[in-house]
C-alpha cells in the first residue's frame, strides 16, 4: 500500500473505478452548474414575466425568435424560452430535493441515536411512531400536508422533509443501538464523557455513511415526488419555476406536433434523477456493501 493512500483516496479511486459512475457523475455535476450558474446570466427568469408571450406560444425547436436569438428548444405554452425554463426547473428541483432530505436526515438523525441511547419507551414510542408512518407512502402524506399548508417552495420543502423522517429515524435508531455494544463506546463512556460527547464524536461519525446514502437516494426521490405534485397542482405556485408544470403545460399536446413542451423537461427531470440514482448506488456498493439488494 502507498504510503500516502488514504481511506479517501482509496473511496475516490473505487467510485470512479465504474464508467457509469463517472458518467453519472459528469451529468449531474453538468446539471448542478447549470441550475446555479446559468440563471445569474439569464435575462429574465421566465416564470417571471408580467403577461404571457402568447404570440411566441407553442414555437417548435429552433425557431427564431422576435427579439433575436433562437429558441433552440421552442417555447411552451405561455410563450417561456424551454431552454431557460429547464434550467429554472431544475434549480427548483435539486432546491426541493436537497432541502427536504437534509431536514428530514437532521431530524431523524437526532431522534433516532437519541432514542436508541435512552432506550427503553422512548425507544419504542419512536420506532412505533415511525413505523406508523412509514406505513403510509410518502406522496400520501405530503399531499394531506400541501393540502393544509398550501402550494409554494416552501410547503414542499417542509411537507416532503415531513413526510420522509420517519425513514432516517428508523434506520439510525437501528444503526445506533448495533454501534452502543461496541467497544469503542464503552471506552469513551469509561473516558467519562459527556454524553453528548459520545453521540456527537462516536456514534453519528459511524452511523453516518449508510443514512448518507440512503439521503443521496432520497434526493431522487423528492425530486420526482416536487414534480409530480407540481403536475397535479399541489406543489409550487404557478408562478415559480418547476419542471412538473412544465410537462402539465404540455402534456395533452404531447402526441401531437407541439411534443416539446412536455418532452423536453422530462428528459431534463429523468435525467437528473437517474443521475442522482446512479451516484447513489455506486456509494452504496462502496460505503454500505451490506446494504445491497
Amino acid at each position: 500500500m502507498a504510503r500516502d493512500e488514504t481511506p479517501f483516496r482509496r473511496t475516490f479511486a473505487a467510485f470512479f473505478a465504474e464508467p457509469s459512475a463517472v458518467v453519472a457523475v459528469g451529468l449531474l455535476a453538468m446539471m448542478l452548474l447549470c441550475a446555479l450558474a446559468l440563471p445569474l446570466f439569464s435575462p429574465q427568469n421566465p416564470f417571471a414575466l408580467a403577461r404571457p408571450e402568447m404570440l411566441e406560444a407553442r414555437l417548435p425547436p429552433a425557431s427564431p425568435a422576435n427579439g433575436g436569438g433562437t429558441f433552440w428548444l421552442g417555447t411552451d405554452d405561455q410563450g417561456r424560452d424551454l431552454v431557460w425554463a429547464i434550467v429554472y426547473g431544475l434549480r427548483t428541483s435539486f432546491e426541493v430535493g436537497l432541502s427536504s432530505v437534509l431536514i428530514a436526515l437532521a431530524i431523524g438523525l437526532g431522534l433516532g441515536i437519541g432514542a436508541a441511547c435512552l432506550g427503553g419507551r422512548s425507544e419504542g414510542a419512536l420506532m412505533c411512531i415511525a413505523g406508523l408512518q412509514l406505513s403510509f407512502p410518502a406522496f400520501l402524506i405530503a399531499l394531506l400536508l400541501l393540502a393544509l399548508l398550501g402550494p409554494g417552495i416552501g410547503s414542499v420543502i417542509a411537507a416532503l422533509a415531513v413526510a420522509q423522517w420517519a425513514r432516517y429515524a428508523h434506520a439510525a435508531c437501528d444503526a445506533a443501538r448495533a454501534e452502543l455494544g461496541k467497544q469503542y463506546v464503552e471506552a469513551a463512556r469509561c473516558l467519562a464523557l459527556s454524553p453528548a460527547r459520545v453521540w456527537l464524536g462516536h456514534l453519528v461519525p459511524n452511523c453516518l455513511p449508510p443514512l448518507c446514502v440512503a439521503a443521496i437516494v432520497q434526493v431522487g426521490v423528492a425530486m420526482a415526488l416536487e414534480a409530480t405534485l407540481s403536475f397535479l397542482g399541489l406543489g409550487v405556485s404557478s408562478g415559480e419555476p418547476s419542471l412538473g408544470l412544465l410537462i402539465a403545460g404540455g402534456y395533452r399536446d404531447l402526441h401531437s406536433s407541439a411534443y416539446w413542451v412536455s418532452f423536453f423537461p422530462g428528459v431534463a427531470l429523468v435525467l437528473a434523477i437517474v443521475s442522482v440514482n446512479l451516484v447513489a448506488n455506486r456509494l452504496r456498493i462502496i460505503l454500505a456493501p451490506g446494504a445491497q439488494r
